[in-house]
């Protein structure tokens, strides 16, 4: 299967079983359903007399003083990504699971060869085929439903990995888990019913390479979902409670530049277009304040449906995530966007998404001339008034800013931290409303 290509240049341990005294002395079990699976697979069809092999109780989970606890699947807020579980390589899994089932002895006190020999047959392959297909299991389980995800971590995943491909990947997971039990059990089986010594070793030497086998086949589905949990863990952690200023605008406009002065995050900064291939996080600190600060994909115009995924990232943030916007505009002709297409691009997502608090930058001041820049390509549907406006100064109210000569640098600042104290007062607004 291919991997993924990602967009990002950048465990769940579970509970141990807890027993404890109740105030008529029995005692409650919390159950994952990892122990409960570990249960349900062991087999019962090793029914050999006088000391062979008995699989091990499983727990009557219909009594009362029972408790199994399911963990939630609904996920209300960001940072599922980091609770994902750890994902083995699938050799590792492999030679871990090798190596155990072949330590498994025959059951104590069994005096016949022959049935000591199928008794510990069996055990090992049912061991082998448990060692396998739990930790299967287990990532299963533990992956989060995407329909149970944050919108913002939903889009990330699809944008990201492809439209279906993360449940494509859990789905084979899964369904390797099965294949390995089925044949787990049937030669597990046929190995209890040996009658002879050698017919026993001969079964489980078989039954151990159509397992090895079996699960070799297609161990690359768990190395996918090995990438795939690299891939979403990297993803930047967005807290909602903290307000995030997120830079907008079209490619090559100065976005990086503006990151690197106002935040710890440190993009890569080129000319050309699309530097920024995913979200980058940095933060801001203005008076002990902690706030954070995001750099997106550049976008240019034209229609929804022709945008690329890097765009329509971008999108994302602003319409799942509470932030403030940095708007940034280039008038000095080097960023390859005309000014009447960036004015479209601007006026399109200003009244898309009107519920966000805006500051307007004009970047790169040092390189705007007397005289603006005019494209072959200027959009004649704008009014020529419109147009020259913008084209000298940019929308009412934008700063000028230049990265180069720290002009309007300070004024920025006092501006952003205005701006973000705004959106904070407005998280917090929303926050007490849904209390009551």
């Amino acid at each position: 299967m291919k991997p993924p290509s990602t967009l990002f240049l950048k465990t769940q341990i579970p509970s141990p079983i807890s027993l404890f005294s109740t105030s008529k002395g029995t005692f409650n079990a919390k159950l994952l359903p990892n122990l409960c699976f570990c249960k349900s697979i062991q087999t019962s069809s090793y029914e050999v007399a006088k000391g062979s092999y008995v699989p091990t109780p499983t727990v009557d989970l219909t009594k009362e003083n029972i408790i199994v606890e399911k963990p939630s699947r609904t996920i209300e807020s960001v940072g599922a990504f980091q609770k994902l579980p750890i994902v083995m390589p699938s050799i590792d899994i492999l030679g871990s699971a090798l190596r155990k089932a072949r330590r498994v002895s025959a059951t104590k006190g069994i005096v016949n060869i022959a049935k000591r020999e199928k008794n510990k047959g069996a055990k090992q392959l049912d061991a082998l085929m448990k060692e396998l297909a739990v930790p299967l299991r287990t990532y299963v389980e533990n992956f989060p439903n995407k329909r149970h995800l944050h919108p913002y971590e939903r889009s990330l995943i699809e944008l990201t990995l492809g439209d279906g491909y993360y449940e494509k990947v859990l789905g084979n997971v899964d369904g390797l888990r099965k294949r390995i039990v089925s044949v787990g059990k049937e030669h597990a089986s046929l190995c209890a019913k040996s009658t002879t010594k050698r017919e026993a070793e001969e079964r489980l030497n078989e039954g151990l390479k159509i397992i090895e086998e079996s699960f070799g086949q297609d161990r690359n589905v768990v190395d996918d979902l090995l990438n795939i949990a690299k891939t979403l863990r990297a993803m930047p952690v967005i807290n909602l409670e903290t307000s995030t200023l997120c830079l907008v605008g079209a490619p090559n406009v100065g976005k990086s530049s503006l990151v690197h002065l106002l935040s710890t995050g440190k993009p890569e900064i080129c000319n050309y277009p699309f530097t920024t291939r995913g979200i980058l996080m940095g933060h801001i600190i203005f008076n002990y304040q902690k706030f954070q600060v995001t750099d997106t994909p550049g976008l240019l115009k034209r229609h929804d449906d022709d945008r690329n995924n890097l765009e329509k990232l971008t999108l994302a943030v602003l319409q799942h995530l509470p932030t403030a916007v940095l708007y940034v505009h280039d008038l000095s002709g080097e960023c390859g966007t005309s000014p009447s297409d960036q004015f479209s691009i601007y006026k399109e997502i200003r009244e898309r998404f009107p519920g966000h608090l805006w500051l307007d930058v004009v970047s790169k001041a040092d390189l705007l001339k007397t005289s603006p820049v005019i494209y072959a390509t200027e959009d004649r549907d704008l009014t020529q008034h419109e147009l020259e406006k913008y084209r000298k100064s940019g929308p009412d109210g934008a700063i000028n800013v230049s990265a180069t000569t720290q002009e309007g640098v300070h004024e920025l600042k006092q501006r952003v931290n205005e701006l973000l104290n705004l959106q904070m007062a407005k998280i917090k607004d929303v926050s007490n409303n849904q209390e009551k």
